[in-house]
């Protein structure tokens, strides 16, 4: 499996104890098989990391964009990891994700329409290697120096994403509305 991961710099040996505990798939280190994703992440003079893992021998957890990745994201953020996995594969959590919590947390929105909002946009995966085991498996191959991608078309869909979370947050505020006080929500 082919995977690359932005960085500042070039990083041949992974740390998966590095970055956050309460990403999106607990601790450990992140790629993307989705090289123009990659782009996403640069900043000026960014670098891009090739890696080729072999999956073999190890516990490989692979989630759709569901309620089951849902959940486990939204496990990961509050408490801890409950998935023994070497590798996790799935969606990425669109850039709403702690205020969506948040709002369903505060008793706001029902999990159900929470999960409605997180299908929003467009779907890039994310692998997370999680063990050392997984670690050694995973061989840098190069990397490569790249500029950012081009800012007015970040822009252009970031709005266009925006509208569209706002437009569903609203008709789903409407429905819970019209229901009325009293009736089951």
């Amino acid at each position: 499996m082919i995977l690359y991961h932005t960085s500042d710099r070039e990083i041949r040996n992974p740390d998966i104890h590095y970055g956050r505990k309460n990403a999106d798939f607990g601790w450990g280190f992140y790629l993307t098989p989705d090289r123009e994703f990659t782009y996403r992440w640069a900043r000026d003079n960014a670098v891009v990391n090739e890696y080729e893992l072999d999956v073999e021998g190890l516990e490989v957890h692979r989630f759709a964009r569901d309620v089951g990745w849902f959940q486990y994201i939204f496990n990961n953020r509050r408490v801890k990891d409950g998935l023994n996995a070497d590798v996790v594969i799935g969606p990425i959590a669109n850039d709403t994700i702690f205020d969506t919590l948040g709002i369903m947390s505060s008793g706001y929105l029902k999990p159900e329409d929470s999960l409605k909002l997180l299908m929003i946009g467009p779907e890039y995966t994310q692998v997370a290697v999680k063990t050392e085991k997984a670690a050694k498996q995973l061989r840098w191959i190069r990397s490569e120096r790249i500029g950012r991608m081009d800012a007015e078309q970040l822009k252009a869909e970031q709005d266009a994403y925006q509208e569209q979370f706002a437009l569903e947050l609203e008709a789903i505020l409407d429905a819970e509305e019209e229901k009325g006080p009293g009736e089951a929500k």
